[in-house]
């Protein structure tokens, strides 16, 4: 967990780094730093989802997972959640965005591949080493998103720690099933989710990004089930 805790420092440190110099940048220039971070991401996200081998465990996790995200309505626990926050920290009247600024930084910093490796690793042998490079990039990430969102960026360090700590803390569970493969899958799987936000984020698209986390859980699991079929 040493890695999960020093990721959700490093998050804390950089949005309030971006917090302290935002009131000093214009707006225009946060509003191009923000569309220059969101065209980065579906960059990321179309390079990662390349790393899929099988299309067919691609579109069953997706499936399975959206089922689950929308039956749980994740998006719509990270919505109130965001919301909660909002009402303590905005002004009366006041459209701060603070709860979209959360959810967008929480699932920003979370379904990439060094996320999901970077925290299988540490849970299964220890080694932190891609969590801490993680660390070094969202201490930098949070910086310039908050300086563009606000507030609403620190406050993803929560989620930050519970996500990734969770991934750490199952990946004893899935052990057997994680394969180089099935970890390709996951990447592939967690990469479209990440060249959804990133459409998200330039206002193109409308998803329900978290309704679809599941589909993390589900891609190792479709793979091994999909492996014992012959001609697949």
């Amino acid at each position: 967990m040493l890695g999960v805790i020093v990721n959700t420092i490093a998050v804390i440190i950089g949005s309030t780094v971006g917090l302290i110099f935002k009131k000093g940048i214009p707006e225009r220039f946060s509003s191009a730093i923000m569309t220059g971070i969101a065209l980065c991401t579906v960059y990321i996200g179309i390079s990662g989802a390349l790393k899929g081998e099988n299309t067919i465990v691609l579109i069953l996790s997706m499936v399975l997972g959206a089922i689950t995200g929308t039956l749980l309505d994740i998006d719509g626990f990270l919505s109130r959640l965001g919301g909660v926050v909002e009402k303590k920290f905005s002004r009366p009247g006041e459209q701060s965005g603070i709860a979209q600024a959360f959810v967008t930084a929480s699932l920003l910093f979370c379904v990439g591949a060094m996320t999901i490796v970077g925290s299988l690793t540490a849970g299964l042998t220890g080694d932190n080493e891609m969590l801490f490079t993680k660390s070094v990039l969202d201490l930098i990430s949070s910086s310039m998103l908050s300086v563009s969102l606000g507030i609403g960026v620190l406050f993803s360090a929560a989620f930050v720690f519970v996500f990734q700590g969770a991934i750490a803390l199952c990946a004893g569970l899935l052990e057997g099933v994680l394969t180089t493969d099935a970890i390709n899958e996951i990447i592939c799987s967690g990469s479209l989710l990440i060249l959804a936000l990133g459409l998200n984020m330039l206002g193109i698209t409308k998803i329900k990004v978290a309704n679809y986390l599941p589909a993390f859980f589900f891609a190792p699991l479709v793979l091994r089930l999909v492996s014992l079929i012959p001609g697949i």
